[in-house]
């Protein structure tokens, strides 16, 4: 199976076809040296999403307790 790129105004588009079912409407794309274009969907960042950062802790416990030492004290 293959596609050409058509112009469609100022774009170039690649259709897809019918044997292909997309997962998402939405896709970031990126072109490889070697020429290959590549269409990843489109995924929301969590922690971007302000609802996901509400319903999660997200702050990191230190694994060893006590005194700071060496490098890891703050600077005066």
């Amino acid at each position: 199976m293959s596609v050409k790129i058509r112009k469609v105004g100022n774009s170039n588009t690649l259709t897809v076809p019918n044997d292909i079912k997309p997962i998402a409407h939405e896709f970031d794309v990126y072109q490889g040296r070697d020429g290959v274009i590549v269409y990843v969907p489109k995924h929301q960042n969590p922690f971007h999403d302000e609802k996901f950062i509400k319903t999660h802790h997200l702050e990191q416990q230190e694994e060893f307790g006590g005194k700071l030492v060496g490098k890891e004290t703050p600077k005066d």
